[in-house]
This record gives C-alpha cells, sequence and structure tokens, in this order.
C-alpha cells in the first residue's frame, strides 16, 4: 500500500490544477471514477488555506510552494501544518518523496483532531482515497498553515514542545519576535486533557499581537482588560491562581499557543537588567 503504484499513477496523471485564489481547492474523485488510480497534482501557492475532496478516489499530490523562501532565516525550514476538518474522512495522509510514503494523519487520527506537520523539504503531501463502497457520503478536508522555524515537524504541535525552560535571551527575544507577547492571568481553565489544557486569560497588557485572538473589554472584566484563550502544556505551564505571567507564543490556525512563560515579577527584572545593560532586542512600555 506505501506505494500505491505511484510513479506510473503520476505518468497518467500529469495535468495540474490550481485553484482559483491560489490558497484554497476543492475538487471531486468522480473525475477518477474510471481509472481509481490515477493521480491528479494540486498547486498552492498561500501561507495558509484550505483543501476539500469530495467523494475520494485515487489520490492527489498537494504542492504547497508559496513565495515566502526570503522570509525563511538561517537555519529555518520552511513547514506545513495540517489541521484536519472534524469530519473529514475518505482519505490518508502521507508525505511522499521519490515514490516513498510517511504516514502523517490516519482517517481515525483525523476524526480525533490531531494536528501534523512536516518540514517541506521532506517531500509533498500525499492524500489517497480508501477502498469505501459507498464513497458519497465521504469528504476529506483540512486546514494548511506553513511556518518558518527551527523546530521539527513532531515539535510545533507537542504539547511538550512548551516544556522546556526558556532562558533569559529567548524570553526577551520572544517578546519582540513571537505572534503575541501579553501580560496579564489565568482566569480559569476551560478544556483540559493528559496533554494540553486551554486557558481563559484576563490580560492587562497586550504587547504584540499578529491577529486578534485577544479582544478588549467584555466578559466583565472592565475597561482596560482583555480576554482571550491560550493552549498551555498540561505539564509544565502556568495555572489559575499564580498570579500575573508574561505569555509569549505563536499563534496557530486562530489559537494561541503559549510558548515561554514567566512570572511578571521575574520579568521585570530580567527586563530591567537588560534595559540597564543596553542588551535588550526591543523595548516595550512595563508601565
Amino acid at each position: 500500500m506505501f506505494l500505491l503504484t505511484l510513479l506510473s499513477a503520476l505518468v497518467l496523471s500529469g495535468s495540474a490544477q490550481y485553484s482559483s485564489d491560489q490558497c484554497n481547492w476543492t475538487g471531486s474523485g468522480l473525475t477518477h471514477e474510471s481509472h481509481t488510480r490515477d493521480v491528479e497534482q494540486v498547486y498552492l501557492r498561500c501561507a495558509e488555506g484550505s483543501l476539500e475532496w469530495l467523494y475520494p478516489t485515487g489520490a492527489i499530490i498537494v504542492n504547497l510552494r508559496p513565495n515566502l523562501q526570503t522570509s525563511v532565516g538561517s537555519g529555518e525550514r520552511l513547514h506545513a501544518c495540517i489541521k484536519p476538518h472534524v469530519d473529514s474522512r475518505g482519505a490518508a495522509l502521507y508525505v511522499e518523496r521519490a515514490g516513498e510514503l510517511r504516514p502523517l494523519l490516519s482517517e481515525a487520527e483525523q476524526a480525533a483532531g490531531h494536528l501534523r506537520c512536516f518540514s517541506l523539504q521532506e517531500g509533498a503531501l500525499f492524500v489517497e482515497a480508501t477502498a469505501q463502497r459507498d464513497i458519497s457520503k465521504r469528504i476529506t478536508a483540512f486546514q494548511y498553515q506553513l511556518i518558518s522555524t527551527q523546530m521539527t515537524g513532531d515539535e510545533l504541535y507537542s504539547p511538550t514542545a512548551s516544556c522546556k525552560r526558556c532562558s533569559d535571551e529567548e524570553v526577551l527575544m520572544d517578546l519582540c519576535a513571537s505572534d503575541f507577547a501579553v501580560r496579564g492571568s489565568i482566569q480559569r481553565i476551560e478544556e483540559e486533557d493528559e496533554d494540553q489544557i486551554t486557558a481563559v486569560v484576563s490580560l492587562s497588557h497586550v504587547y504584540r499581537q499578529k491577529s486578534r485572538v485577544f479582544v478588549s473589554g467584555g466578559g466583565g472584566h472592565g475597561r482596560g482588560r482583555w480576554t482571550g484563550r491560550v493552549k498551555i502544556s498540561q505539564r509544565c505551564g502556568p495555572r489559575a491562581g499564580q498570579g500575573e505571567f508574561v505569555l509569549t507564543g505563536a499563534v496557530r490556525f486562530g489559537e494561541a499557543w503559549v510558548g515561554c512563560s514567566s512570572h511578571y515579577e521575574d520579568f521585570l527584572k530580567l527586563y530591567r537588567s537588560a534595559l540597564e545593560s543596553g542588551t535588550n532586542p526591543c523595548h516595550i512600555d512595563m508601565d
């Protein structure tokens, strides 16, 4: 099954299909009905988007090649992260390179809402329809997002990725370069499993955020406060009732994932020391 007569199928199906906006693709496996082992090439040119494959039969290769190479730093690699739709079914996902397939997401893992990432240097995304008598109720659907990072694909959404102790330099740099940097406290835990928690936070300061994952006012927190939700490692993240923290991290598929966290008092000492020595990588208003 791992090879799926891949190379011969590629010869049969050499035509490329572009979505109208080059970010999102919707296609139908019914075009493969008479030759169900065909492989269709799909090309997407954006940093994020979605794919929806109706009545999956045969297979498709998804080539993710956005114009992001100039933003990839030294030592960094471009990764693709896949978030399946809750009702996605009918196909399994692999990483394909030179005819070899590595499993990425099974049907069961998609249904469980698992996320997976892989380096684009590893190959392309290979979506193979599973054998079904009735394909009319099957739709394979997912979002994708491209990330430039030094992390490995497994670490990008690993619950333990944020479990390392951040150095002083990392805390200060994340304040300047991460997707968000905020100060506040955890009000309550909204969801919890063995790996991670989703926490509701009340914030006194939003130093930076690339997208509006935190909103001002509302929720009875008064004027000047911000609220939102963050994903935190179960084993090493801050908890409710532990005071104020400075939280930094990444935004993935509209969700804030905490990377570094430190008590506000400890961060204040660190920042003031860096300010006095001139080693702070950026300036923020601590008032």
